[in-house]
């Protein structure tokens, strides 16, 4: 007697519940039954909601590692074109140091030599 309460508890388990058991899964498919019933979500809600939050979070997380990822990307190239900003400004500043240089040296040792205004030309012959 005792066998049979239990054979018939756990076909009431099975029958509002979970199983794995794959002929009830395909009866049950095969009556248009969904195999997750309500019994199922009664009895395992704190994992259902668990995982639930668990996908959440794995969606956010790739949501904000990949916003990052492109902020980072855009840094990357503003990081380039101030360190070519950088080069551009250190060798102006460079050749006017050397130039000013250049113009005292010439103006202490008396020679008249002035700032070209026009570019240099090239000579050739005809």
């Amino acid at each position: 007697m005792a066998k049979n309460s239990k054979k018939i508890q756990k076909e009431e388990k099975d029958e509002y519940g979970f199983t794995l058991n794959p002929i009830v899964l395909i009866q049950r498919l095969l009556q248009g039954r969904s195999f997750l019933s309500l019994g199922f979500f009664k009895r395992y809600w704190i994992y259902v909601v668990a995982g639930t939050v668990m996908m959440l979070m794995y969606i956010s997380n790739k949501y904000v590692y990949q916003s990052d990822k492109a902020k980072l990307g855009t840094m990357k190239v503003m990081l380039n074109n101030a360190r070519t900003d950088y080069v551009d400004a250190s060798s102006r500043y460079n050749s006017r140091i050397l130039e000013s240089q250049m113009k005292s040296y010439v103006d202490s040792m008396g020679i008249d030599l002035n700032l070209s205004t026009e570019p240099p030309y090239k000579l050739t012959e005809k």
